[in-house]
Parts: structure tokens; C-alpha cells; sequence
């Protein structure tokens, strides 16, 4: 991967719609070529996919929770159980397994705080292996172009 490669993926990460063309002329290749180099990252695996990015506000999940989740045990079994359990929860959007004083560290999406609440209490804990949840609520998002000129800031 060179640096063409890295201008190319800055790009598409930006806005994974553009035009072969546009993204061409924006990181100095010529159409075929770049299109080429794109086709490579795709194969490669480095270009996993494209999605649209959603807001979740507008499709009923405006609150935002992440929530440290420690086990109470760590066999085999026990961990198999909560991650298949986990997986199945649709308010879940990302789970992460994590060092430090949590084992998994969630995204969670629901409408608003009495709907959180009720996931916590009938969903989330009642998982297999739950001995704790920490719940830290979501104040306001920085996009990560904040630090760019010109990023934005959502809510």
C-alpha cells in the first residue's frame, strides 16, 4: 500500500459514492488506473464494503448508550453464551471485547431513556453471565472529521 493507496481510501471514507472520475481527479490518477487500484483494495479485503450512515435519530434510536459489561465468569461455555445472546439484540449496534474493568464494551441504540431502561433491565441483564452493567449516556457525538476544518458535530 502506498501513499496514492491511503488517498484513495481517505477519500472513499469520506464519501464512498463519488465518481471514479472525482475520486481520480482527486488523488492525481487517471480514471483506469485508479479504478484499478480501488478493484485491488476491494479484493484485498481493505475495502470491506460500503454502507449509508444512517441517523439514528430519524429512525427511532436517538439515544446512545455504551455500556461496560463485566461476566461473571470467564469459561469457555459462559463467554459463547453471552456473545451468541449479545449478537441477537438489535439495540446492540457494536460489542466490543475489551481489557480492563469491563469484558465487553457496548453500542446501544434505543428511542429515548424509559426504552433503555426497559432493555436494560428485560434484555441486557437478563443475558446469561451479566454480573454488572455500566451505563455511560451519550451527551452529544463529535464526528471524527471535528478535528478537520470544517467537521461537524452531531447530536
Amino acid at each position: 500500500m502506498d501513499d496514492v493507496d491511503r488517498s484513495i481510501l481517505t477519500v472513499l471514507e469520506e464519501n464512498g459514492r463519488i465518481s471514479n472520475n472525482e475520486l481520480a481527479a482527486r488523488v492525481g490518477l487517471s480514471p483506469s488506473p485508479c479504478l484499478r487500484r480501488v478493484r485491488q483494495l476491494e479484493e484485498a479485503g481493505v475495502i470491506r464494503g460500503y454502507r449509508a450512515l444512517i441517523d439514528p435519530a430519524a429512525v427511532g434510536r436517538g439515544l446512545r448508550v455504551f455500556a461496560g459489561v463485566r461476566l461473571i465468569r470467564h469459561t469457555r461455555p459462559d463467554v459463547v453464551a453471552f456473545e451468541r445472546g449479545i449478537t441477537q439484540l438489535p439495540e446492540v449496534v457494536a460489542c466490543h471485547h475489551i481489557t480492563g474493568n469491563f469484558d465487553y464494551l457496548l453500542q446501544v441504540e434505543v428511542a429515548d431513556l424509559p426504552a433503555y431502561e426497559d432493555f436494560h433491565a428485560n434484555q441486557l441483564a437478563a443475558l446469561p453471565g451479566v454480573a454488572t452493567v455500566t451505563s455511560y449516556v451519550t451527551m452529544k457525538t463529535l464526528s471524527a472529521g471535528t478535528t478537520r476544518a470544517g467537521g461537524a458535530v452531531r447530536g
